[in-house]
């Protein structure tokens, strides 16, 4: 185990049936980390509200890039896909852990 840090859902800190916090390792950890970044950079809500398709490109570009940052990642492999509007999936390889899969829901983690 590289890395561990406690689970964050919706804002509040997930806790098990003993009321402990619940930890997570190596992988899940990058994947919040990402997640946490795309949402506090504020990329998302932007990449929503916009509606011309070329300022939408450039948002997504600009979240793919901001992941991209991230050194537990292999450069090259960020790949962002919008099934519907306010959800955003990021696929990627991490340089320890294997794949990566994470979405972020938009308006789940509004605040």
């Amino acid at each position: 185990m590289t890395y561990q840090d406690i689970l964050i859902e919706n804002g509040d800190v997930v806790l098990d049936a003993g009321r402990n916090p619940v930890l997570i390792q190596d992988r899940a950890v990058i994947a919040q980390d990402i997640k946490h970044a795309i949402i506090e950079s504020g990329l998302a809500v932007a990449l929503i509200a916009e509606r011309s398709r070329s300022k939408r490109r450039d948002i997504s570009t600009q979240i793919e890039l901001l992941v991209e940052e991230d050194m537990r990642l292999v450069p090259g492999t960020v790949r962002l896909e919008e099934p519907k509007e306010g959800v955003i999936y990021v696929f990627a390889k991490t340089i320890d852990f294997g794949e990566l899969n994470l979405t972020v829901d938009v308006e789940k983690n509004r605040g």
